[in-house]
């Protein structure tokens, strides 16, 4: 491994936390996952607590990188986290709070940003040219865009508002919509092709990764979508955006 111990990576989900060490060399989980429960009201002293007992829960790692589901900037919180819409983040900066509580080195960066690091390491360098979108669809959508496998950090695609919609994608089209508004995989998908659609115009991506929790489900709704570029389900599964915190902390 490329430490002399192994790296702890976090995922801040909207329903669940999922943390686990990793080997940043082979892009692995090293230990089983440890998943707690999401607090509801999503408050910064609430979330700090769940960080800090996955940190006890781990004290044989050296650093850790959180993935959360907001745009941060060296370790600072900059916009509300995704789908909750919470007070209380903007101007937090939760790396320098969790590294006061835990003693260790803490690495923050956007939660779907940390997923696609995870899913293009996994690229030949020829997968990896022109523009990739990577998208998380979970409690709410996140994404990571990538250039000619570079990261462009921070983009919050979710919040792109469909054209024939008022609300925006993430309120069309997340897991959590498919599951509150029972709708079908193929019911389902149709929304997701009209986002798509708006994503290809916007961006004319070379590749689309999807990632998030229904990953695990991708052959129940990729056959429905349509794209002119190859559309894939994210190979690290919902593990992608815990090893690619682990990859934040190596950058």
């Amino acid at each position: 491994m490329s430490e002399s111990k192994p790296i702890l990576g976090i995922d801040v989900g909207g329903s669940s936390i999922k943390a686990a060490l990793v080997d940043t060399e082979r892009g692995e989980l090293v230990s089983d996952r440890y998943v707690v429960e999401t607090p509801i009201d999503f408050a910064f002293s609430a979330i700090l607590d769940r960080l800090a007992q996955i940190c006890r829960a781990h004290p044989v790692a050296s650093k850790m990188g959180i993935g959360f589901p907001a745009a941060v900037r060296a370790g600072v919180i900059e916009s509300p986290p995704t789908a909750h819409e919470v007070e209380g983040w903007v101007g937090r900066n939760l790396a320098q709070a969790l590294q006061e509580v835990s003693g260790h080195p803490v690495v923050v960066a956007n939660d779907a940003d940390c997923a696609g690091v995870a899913e293009v390491a996994l690229l030949n360098d020829e997968e990896r040219r022109g523009v990739i979108v990577c998208l998380t669809l979970g409690t709410g959508v996140g994404s990571a865009v990538f250039v000619d496998g570079k990261l462009v950090p921070n983009t919050e695609l979710g919040k792109l508002f469909l054209t024939d919609k008022a609300d925006v994608a993430e309120q069309s089209v997340s897991s959590r919509i498919r599951v509150e508004a029972n709708l079908s995989w193929a019911a389902w998908a149709g929304r997701l092709n009209d986002y798509l659609a708006r994503i290809d115009r916007l961006f004319s991506p070379s590749r689309v990764i999807l990632g998030g929790g229904v990953s695990a489900d991708a052959e129940r709704f990729l056959s429905h979508l349509k794209m002119r570029c190859p559309i894939a389900a994210a190979a690290s599964g919902n593990d992608a955006g815990i090893i690619g915190a682990a990859y934040a902390v190596m950058s």
